[in-house]
């Protein structure tokens, strides 16, 4: 596991480039420039969500099913929690990969902006999904505390919550990288979920080492905690798939538009709004301009702004920026679609 890890780690770091993190990239290309021959940015970071959702699916199946053989024959229930989490994570790849599959569609007449929002609808089932696992575990390990029974293979128990563990954290590193670098909140919310299934795995350990040592509820106990874990992972990722769906962004998201806009002389921002749609950010920027300004000079200083814009975020898809006059009695749009989306 550690090399076949390591390897994956390294193809991550030579295919990163410059899709994670918030940074200044001066390379001598312009940010937004044409692009012939080179694949969509969309299709790329769509095709690494992809791999990490295929992996992440084989691990956790191969995992589970290890898991389930066990609490087939010991009968522990915090096991069988942990492995009901497991199938349940192992379960949400199928709405991320459909997701990512359909937000590889071009734009067309209905949807001119593509299908990325269906990311954010298989981010609202994946907790749903989590929910259903969460009640379930927590129904068998009530009725376990209800209706106390004898455990057997402890030991097989502990190594299968061991393997619980490792195989979590592979997945773990798997969604949360990749999601960061594509700006994915469903992917990244999958991840921490796996992260935390690792932990509540090395919980079925400790209920282990409980029975082992004469406290036989220890195991429906450490089954509760699970759920109750899973619980708060159900509160934890709602959260952030829904403020995506509602067009919600990090605060710092405008701070940087903010800091983009200062970079360029004779730029004011009036206004900045963005949104994600799917795992790519849209903007739409306003800035105070003289009405008396030449054309040419207008459309340098929205093209420079543009630039800091492209610098800054590297997840921007689109950047539309739109002058108004200082008296604000009415506005003069003034669009740059096609220096928005062409990105080296």
């Amino acid at each position: 596991m550690s090399g076949f890890g390591a390897r994956v780690l390294d193809w991550f770091r030579l295919g990163s480039h410059d899709h994670a993190g918030h940074g200044h990239h001066h390379d001598g290309h312009g940010p937004h420039g044409h692009t012939h021959g080179v694949v969509d940015p969309t299709i790329a970071t769509t095709t690494r969500g992809i791999w990490a959702i295929k992996w992440s699916f084989v691990v956790l199946a191969i995992t589970a099913a290890l898991q389930l053989v066990v609490v087939l024959l010991s009968g522990s229930v915090a096991l069988l929690a942990d492995t009901i989490h497991n199938v349940g994570d192992a379960v949400t790849a199928i709405p991320l990969w459909i997701a990512f599959m359909l937000a590889r569609r071009k734009p067309s007449k209905t949807f001119t902006y593509g299908l990325g929002r269906v990311e954010d609808l298989a981010g609202i089932i994946i907790v749903l999904i989590i929910l259903f696992s969460a009640i379930v575990a927590g129904y068998e390990a009530i009725d376990r505390l209800i209706h106390p029974r004898a455990i057997e293979l402890l030991g097989s128990v502990a190594i299968a919550g061991i393997i619980g563990f490792i195989g979590n954290e592979a997945v773990a590193v798997f969604r949360v990288r990749v999601g960061r670098e594509i700006n994915s909140a469903a992917l990244i919310a999958d991840g921490y979920h796996a992260r935390t299934d690792g932990f509540t795995s090395l919980a079925v350990v400790l209920g282990a080492i409980g029975v082992w040592a004469g406290f036989p509820l220890a195991d429906p106990i450490i089954g509760l905690l699970i759920t109750i874990a899973i619980f708060a992972i159900v509160w934890q990722s709602s959260k952030a798939v829904l403020t995506r769906m509602l067009d919600g962004v990090e605060p710092g998201i405008v701070d940087e538009i903010h800091h983009a806009a200062e970079h360029v002389p004779g730029v004011r921002l009036v206004d900045a709004r963005a949104r994600w749609i799917g795992h790519r950010l849209h903007a739409d920027i306003a800035i105070a301009a003289d009405e008396t300004l030449p054309l040419a000079e207008a459309n340098r200083l929205a093209a420079m702004l543009e630039d800091e814009l492209f610098q800054h975020m590297p997840a921007l898809a689109a950047a539309n920026v739109r002058f108004e006059r200082h008296d604000h009695s009415h506005q003069h749009h003034h669009d740059h679609g096609d220096h928005a989306g062409h990105r080296h």
